[in-house]
């Protein structure tokens, strides 16, 4: 029989609080970090002829670092309205795009409503300026998931460069806050940017079990009908998420959809048993949307992780990794890439959460390397990798050594 729809939950109580998009109001697990942000605004309140610090955020996704300056700016400006001063933030995304270039032709259009796509990188950059001293006092650019831009860093260089290059007049204060996941990025970008821009640079470790489930419950609090969640949802959401990625967003998610299964089938309460199986199918879904969107070359990274993991042989070095990895690439007949390109590779799917990138040190003269271990399910990797043609034989390579039967059940 068909099911109808019914207004109201028995589960929920407003499930707005556990969305991606919900603005929390307090965050106490990153007091330490909004204090360094604090102290990097700060001068923009104080008017004393200094402006806010250029700052530079990273840390994986899911740690608070967007809300963070949000939180902080929002917190700026009332103090600014109080004390009759002109500060403006200009908040964007640089998800989709791929240079400087594009980043100042979407500012300049979202700042004057012109579209300058074709005209010289000199013109668009003029024309930003010229926008931005219209409106004048103190503006900060918040550039979020900068490391879009790869190496065309330039517009790292020119905001905090502004006003002693005579873009701007010297009545204004610009600065830049930088957003970013990938920690390679940082380490990739030019020596003059990284001069200029790194005033501040301020990490966003993942969460702890003990701070997500703060976390949880203080949205459970707002989402959820009384007594509707069992004692151990909260923890187990909170241990899973800190064991993975130690994302609060992956934690949200977690309890979120643990609601949705317990609502969705009639359910009075939300289980432990409901959080498996909304841990099982957000897993699933992660990977194989991840894999099934990397590069060939991703996936040849990956399917080495997997063959010495199968064999017990990780974590495993970059040179070990590299030779299974050429074993695979000569399977399917693809190119072969230099040793380093893998270990980029690597580190790539490391930010994705389908591998654990870690940092050794070897004593005095081996110097610093990587290890590599599968930190995704590694049936359900398989499993996935083993639907996708591309890779052919290879992954049938990969479970020739040994059974594979018990990382399929």
């Amino acid at each position: 029989m068909s099911r109808t729809f019914e207004r109201g939950s028995q589960i929920f109580e407003d499930e707005r609080p556990l969305t991606d998009d919900w603005d929390p109001e307090e965050l106490p697990e990153r007091d330490g970090e909004l204090g360094h942000i604090h102290n990097a605004l700060a001068p923009a309140i104080r008017d004393t002829g200094v402006g806010p610090h250029n700052m530079f955020l990273f840390g994986k996704t899911g740690q608070g670092k967007t809300a963070g300056i949000e939180y902080k700016l929002e917190d700026l400006e009332k103090a600014a309205d109080d004390a009759g001063l002109d500060i403006t933030s200009i908040n964007y995304n640089c998800a989709g795009d791929s240079s400087s270039y594009h980043v100042l032709i979407n500012l300049v259009e979202r700042l004057t409503g012109d579209n300058l796509n074709g005209h010289p990188m000199s013109k668009i950059t003029n024309e930003f300026f010229e926008a931005v001293s219209d409106i004048g006092g103190t503006v900060i650019v918040v550039l979020d998931e900068i490391d879009n831009i790869g190496t065309s860093d330039e517009i790292l260089y020119s905001i905090p460069r502004a006003k002693s290059n005579g873009n701007i007049p010297d009545s204004m204060h610009l600065s830049v806050i930088g957003i970013s996941n990938n920690f390679k990025f940082r380490d990739n970008l030019s020596p003059k940017v990284k001069d200029t821009l790194f005033d501040e640079e301020i990490h966003f470790a993942p969460y702890n079990a003990t701070q997500l489930r703060s976390i949880l419950e203080r949205r459970a609090d707002q989402a959820f009908k009384d007594g509707v969640l069992d004692e151990d949802v909260i923890p187990l959401c909170a241990a899973n998420a800190a064991q993975d990625k130690g994302s609060a967003r992956q934690a949200l998610r977690y309890l979120y959809k643990a609601g949705e299964l317990a609502s969705n089938t009639g359910n009075e309460m939300v289980t432990e048993d409901h959080v498996r199986r909304a841990r099982e199918r957000i897993d699933r879904k992660n990977i194989e949307k991840g894999i099934r969107e990397m590069t060939l070359q991703d996936q040849m990274s990956l399917t080495a992780v997997v063959a010495l993991e199968v064999e017990g042989s990780t974590p495993a070095k970059t040179t070990e990794l590299y030779a299974r990895y050429k074993d695979i690439a000569r399977e399917i007949n693809a190119d072969i890439r230099t040793q380093r390109s893998l270990r980029d590779h690597l580190l790539e799917l490391d930010l994705m959460g389908v591998v654990d990138a870690t940092k050794k040190q070897t004593g005095n003269r081996g110097g610093p390397h990587y290890v590599f271990e599968m930190a995704s399910d590694l049936g359900m990797t398989l499993d996935i990798l083993s639907e996708d043609s591309r890779l052919g034989d290879a992954v049938e390579l990969v479970t020739t050594n040994r059974s594979i039967e018990e990382y399929l059940d």
